[in-house]
């Protein structure tokens, strides 16, 4: 990126020139009041940005405001949509000469932080892997945000490690707990067939929405029902498409607002004070659960209904509270008391062994031949085995075979 663009660049949060709708304001109308001396700001501040990281040193102290146009002048309105809360600039410097320019903006939640990074990003950027999200300009500007946080960070020059050094500073900022840290679930819902890089724009009020080009204006979106949207370009066979989800709290408000939608699209020419669907060629609609999906564009029907076709919505409930269980618990009761049983088994094996090995040990010393191995029962079988040789031959050969069998008085010897 030429350093004279990305000079002018710095001094917008992602303003960048040449954009439609997003002139690039002149530096003394971007720049940030001198001081904010609030000592909640001061505080909002210390605690949005971190006085080092990665080798970076803060200069001074941070610009901090809680006006969104101290943000961005020209977007004020959009950053409400996303209920910004408050912002912090500051500027690093590093012991080899290098500076560092940091903006940063809070919002409620990760929506809000979301649909601001989604707002200010732009086609020609690339993806990097730096905080939940982010995108690089050239050589010199990045673009990401984590959690309810986006950060714009412009380098006078940038090096090898730079990516490194920005992935530090986004595990330094704050980061919400519990929902606000988690994204709307409808965004799941977009295709990723045919999906056109940075095309994706999450929508909270119809200041951001007229900032896109979509195809249902903010008066047949109804924001006042707490609908969201989410805008994205897709390349089909007969050319490129938009497709646009409208998310509503139930299925009943989605389902009356495709009925307006779907009037609107049949009113013959644009009316005062009444909503209608701008002219983009093809107009496919329906809904899926909450889900109001719209495609249009210069593309065959096919095409449109086979995108179309794409978005289905898919329900997914999460228990979050504690449960019995009861198929778990019998498990696992199951496992532990075989694992008793074994035991005590075990157990009483090992006592009964030792047990009648010592007896026997005792009654045999204490009462020799009375208990066990009296004479009358006893039966001993011997063979003896000679043999003599001499001079190689063998002289003689006996075998003898002897029982001996005792019966009460008598005993009877064989040979």
């Amino acid at each position: 990126m030429k350093l004279a663009f990305c000079a002018a660049f710095a001094v917008s949060l992602g303003v960048l020139p040449g954009l439609p709708g997003r002139p690039l304001k002149a530096a003394a109308a971007q720049s940030l009041p001198a001081s904010q001396s609030a000592p909640e700001e001061k505080a909002a501040a210390s605690a949005l940005l971190p006085d080092t990281f990665g080798g970076w040193q803060m200069q001074g102290s941070a610009v901090t405001s809680k006006d969104p146009a101290a943000a961005d002048a020209g977007n004020a309105a959009v950053l409400k949509e996303y209920r910004f809360t408050d912002f912090a600039s500051a500027t690093y410097k590093r012991d080899d000469g290098r500076t560092l320019k940091i903006r940063a903006a809070r919002f409620d939640d990760a929506s809000g932080a979301f649909g601001a990074y989604t707002f200010y990003l732009q086609p020609e950027m690339n993806r990097e892997e730096i905080g939940d999200q982010g995108a690089s300009l050239g050589t010199n500007r990045v673009l990401f945000y984590r959690g309810d946080v986006l950060i714009d960070a412009g380098f006078s020059q940038e090096s090898a490690m730079s990516a490194g050094e920005l992935r530090e500073l986004a595990g330094d900022l704050p980061h919400p707990t519990g929902g606000a840290g988690n994204l709307p679930t409808f965004i799941e819902f977009m295709p990723h067939r045919g999906y056109i890089a940075n095309s994706q724009k999450y929508v909270m009020g119809p200041a951001a929405l007229a900032a896109q080009s979509a195809p249902v204006s903010a008066g047949l979106v109804d924001f006042g029902d707490s609908s969201e949207v989410s805008l994205g370009r897709y390349n089909t066979p007969s050319g490129e498409a938009t497709l646009m989800l409208i998310s509503y709290p139930t299925p009943q408000l989605a389902a009356d607002h495709l009925r307006r939608i779907d009037a609107a699209e049949h009113v013959p020419a644009p009316q005062a004070d009444v909503s209608t669907i701008g002219n983009a060629g093809q107009f496919f609609d329906k809904r899926t659960g909450p889900i109001v999906a719209i495609v249009t564009g210069p593309i065959s029907a096919s095409d449109a209904r086979s995108l179309l076709g794409l978005v289905n919505y898919e329900a997914s409930v999460t228990w979050n509270q504690a449960t019995d269980q009861h198929e778990v618990k019998d498990l696992y009761s199951l496992v532990v008391n075989v694992v008793i049983l074994c035991a005590i088994v075990g157990g009483l094996a090992i006592v009964a062994g030792v047990a009648f090995g010592g007896i026997r040990i005792l009654m045999k010393r204490w009462f020799p031949d009375k208990v066990f191995d009296r004479p009358e029962q006893m039966e001993f079988i011997s063979l003896h085995l000679t043999e003599t040789i001499g001079s190689g031959t063998v002289v003689s050969e006996t075998i003898v075979s002897e029982t001996i069998i005792e019966e009460g008085p008598e005993r009877a010897k064989r040979l």
